[in-house]
């Protein structure tokens, strides 16, 4: 599952559009197994999918995702985030219950 994770960060990130690399769900979870990976990308305004081939274009395609890398992946451009970026990355921590899940954002190391 973390091998999975890690091609989906760097597909992302070989965009050069990525602006945040959230996830949630069962990974970022106590179960010692999880299920799956949901990921939400948060991309530059000039983020353009058409522009994108190969694996890059499946990544940003929510079906083709899911059968591809195994992942629920959905993103949005940063001038889509109403409320700002951190309201809707907050967004993404609320269940549909109204509880909290686990959410992380991974952060490239700074050299």
């Amino acid at each position: 599952m973390a091998q999975r994770l890690e091609r989906i960060y760097r597909v992302s990130v070989g965009t050069g559009q990525l602006a945040r690399f959230v996830v949630f769900g069962s990974f970022v979870s106590a179960k010692r197994e999880p299920a799956d990976v949901d990921v939400f990308l948060l991309m530059e305004d000039t983020f353009d999918m058409g522009q994108l081939t190969g694996e890059a274009r499946v990544l940003f395609d929510h079906a083709a995702a899911q059968a591809h890398f195994g992942a629920s992946v959905f993103w949005l451009r940063r001038l889509a985030a109403l409320g700002g970026e951190e309201q809707v990355i907050a967004g993404w921590q609320m269940k549909r219950d109204g509880t909290c899940r686990g959410i992380i954002e991974i952060v490239e190391e700074q050299t």
